[in-house]
């Protein structure tokens, strides 16, 4: 049993950066991120008794992330409070080296990926980060608690969403 534990909280730790990502388009805050992270993650190891060995830990990982965003957002509309503001994810990224030119578009572009994301709106960014983390229609349609129809139109809709705010990138 120890062995079966030890390799699913290995497995849950390899996940923590598509995670930390998640988090971060959903609170738009680096700081916030890592606090929802840690919460997600203190939620896990206490529910972890309930965890199938042999299903989707992936996906499980991400449901306790997105359902203790929710709780969060829910208790701070409740006191009236509201997220930090979007960090620089310039800080974050480790440039490429010996190219002032490269370094800026690379800053300039991801600021505008950044900001077509944040564009969309929660329900919408929410399917997007999805499948960009690979989760096919029918896991998102779980994950976001709606039909899979609704997942089809939303993805279709924030992709021409984004192809339009980043139409200056399309050649």
């Amino acid at each position: 049993m120890a062995a079966e534990e030890d390799k699913g909280l290995t497995e849950a730790l390899a996940l923590a950066e598509p995670l930390y990502d998640f988090a971060r388009y959903l609170t738009k805050s680096s700081a916030e991120a890592e606090d929802l992270l840690q919460e997600t993650f203190v939620r896990a190891l206490g529910a972890y008794d309930r965890f199938e060995p042999g299903s989707n830990m992936k996906a499980w990982l991400f449901r306790i992330l997105r359902n203790t965003f929710l709780d969060q957002r829910r208790r701070d509309k409740k006191r009236g409070g509201t997220s930090e503001l979007a960090e620089d994810m310039a800080n974050d990224d480790e440039l490429l080296r010996d190219d002032v030119e490269i370094d800026f578009l690379k800053h300039v572009v991801a600021e505008d990926i950044e900001r077509a994301l944040m564009g969309l709106p929660e329900e919408s960014r929410l399917v997007v980060l999805l499948d960009f983390e690979g989760f096919d229609e029918e896991e998102i349609a779980d994950l976001a608690g709606c039909a899979r129809g609704t997942v089809k139109s939303r993805l279709s809709r924030a992709r021409a969403r984004l192809r339009a705010s980043l139409a200056e990138y399309v050649r």
